[in-house]
C-alpha cells in the first residue's frame, strides 16, 4: 500500500489547499538527475499489453483479483487464524518489542535490508527540486536543536540501519535539506551512526519509542515530511492512532506523510502458519518482530481522524515475476 497524506492548515481544520504542486527553488544535483528512458514508471502506471515484455519488470499493476482468488485468500487468513497466540505470549511480544528488533539488528546488522532508492520512483518530491519545505510558525526559541537551521527537515520513523536516510542524502544535496532518523533499537541507531556517510551537519539519528509520549530533538510543527515505510505495521494496532496522532504534531501544517506497509492478503500473510495469529491480520513472525496487514480504508480513516488530507492511496497487487524462469 502507498499513501501519501497532506496535514492540516491551522489547528485541528482538516480543509486546506492540499492539492497544489509544490516545487522547491532548487535545482536537482546534476549527478542525481534521471533520464526519462532511466526512469522506471511508477506503481500503477506499469501495464503488460506485451506477454514479450514481461520481464522487463518484476512487477506489473494491471492485474485484478477473480472472486475466486478473493475468496481463496479470506479463506486461507481464516485458516491460518483459528490458532491465536496465547495471552502471555501476547503481552511479552509487546512489552518485549524493541528488544526482538534489537537482537533482529545484533544478528543482521545492516546485511539484511537493501538500500531503498525505488523511493525516488515511487515518492519523486524526495528528488532534489521537487521536495518543498512548508511554511511553519516563526521559531524564536534561543534552544539549539539538530537541524535547527535546516529548510527542509524530513524525519524517518522506523530508520533502521538507514536504508531510507543514506540513499536520500546522496541523491538530495540541498544543503538546506536535514533529515532525522528514529528507531526504539539502539542496535539499529548504533549501525547506522557508524556509517561511512553518517554526517551530523546532515542528518541526526535517535532511538525513540513512537508509541509512547515522544522524546524528540525537534519542536513541534517543524518538520515538512514524515516516512513511515513498513513501519506502522510492526506496531501493535492499539497504538497506531497514538503514532499517527503524533505525526501530526510535529509535523508543519502542510507538512506530508509518506506512507509503504503491507495490504490485506499479501502473500506474507498467506504464508503464515497456524498458531502465529495475535489478533486479526496482526501476526508473530519466528523471531518474535510482528507484522500487521492494512486495508486502504483503515488507513484513511486512521489518517483522517488525526485531520490528515489524503492524496494518494494505492493498492499495489502485481504479480511477482521471477526473473530466474526467463529462458534464453
Amino acid at each position: 500500500l502507498d499513501h501519501r497524506l497532506t496535514a492540516p492548515f491551522g489547528d485541528i481544520a482538516p480543509k486546506s489547499d492540499t492539492h497544489a504542486n509544490h516545487t522547491s527553488s532548487h535545482a536537482p544535483h546534476p549527478s542525481n538527475t534521471m533520464s526519462e528512458t532511466d526512469k522506471r514508471p511508477q506503481f500503477g502506471q506499469r501495464y503488460l499489453d506485451d506477454d514479450s515484455r514481461v520481464f522487463e519488470h518484476n512487477a506489473w499493476d494491471d492485474i485484478c483479483w477473480t472472486e475466486e482468488q478473493l475468496k481463496a485468500a479470506k479463506e486461507k487468513v481464516d485458516e491460518n487464524s483459528v490458532i491465536r497466540v496465547e495471552p502471555a505470549v501476547r503481552d511479552q511480544y509487546e512489552a518485549e518489542a524493541a528488544q526482538y528488533w534489537d537482537k533482529f539488528y545484533g544478528i543482521h546488522s545492516n546485511r539484511f535490508f537493501k538500500d531503498r532508492h525505488w523511493l525516488f520512483v515511487e515518492f519523486p518530491e524526495l528528488l532534489p527540486g521537487n521536495a518543498s519545505a512548508k511554511d511553519a510558525p516563526q521559531d524564536d526559541s534561543t534552544e539549539e536543536y539538530p537541524g535547527k537551521e535546516a529548510s527542509l527537515r524530513i524525519l524517518e520513523i522506523g530508520c533502521g540501519v538507514g536504508n531510507t536516510v543514506f540513499p536520500i542524502l546522496e541523491v538530495n544535496r540541498d544543503p538546506g535539506l536535514f533529515v532525522y532518523g528514529c528507531d526504539f533499537s539502539p542496535t539499529a541507531v548504533s549501525v547506522l551512526k557508524e556509517h561511512k556517510d553518517y554526517d551530523e551537519k546532515r542528518c541526526h539519528a535517535f532511538v525513540c519509542d513512537v508509541t509512547k509520549t515522544w522524546d524528540v530533538p525537534f519542536p513541534e510543527e517543524s518538520l515538512d515530511y514524515v516516512m513511515l515505510i513498513f513501519v506502522l505495521s510492526a506496531i501493535s494496532p492499539d497504538r497506531m492512532q497514538h503514532v499517527i496522532d503524533s505525526v501530526a504534531q510535529y509535523l508543519k501544517p502542510g507538512g506530508k506523510v509518506i506512507f509503504r506497509d503491507y495490504g490485506r492478503y499479501d502473500m506474507a500473510q498467506l504464508r503464515f502458519k497456524n498458531g502465529r495469529c495475535i489478533e486479526d491480520n496482526f501476526y508473530a513472525r519466528g523471531d518474535g518482530t510482528r507484522v500487521y496487514f492494512f486495508t486502504q480504508e483503515e488507513l484513511t480513516k486512521m489518517f483522517t481522524k488525526s485531520g490528515f488530507e489524503e492524496e494518494q492511496n494505492h493498492l499495489d497487487r502485481s504479480p511477482c515475476v521471477p526473473s530466474e524462469q526467463k529462458l534464453l
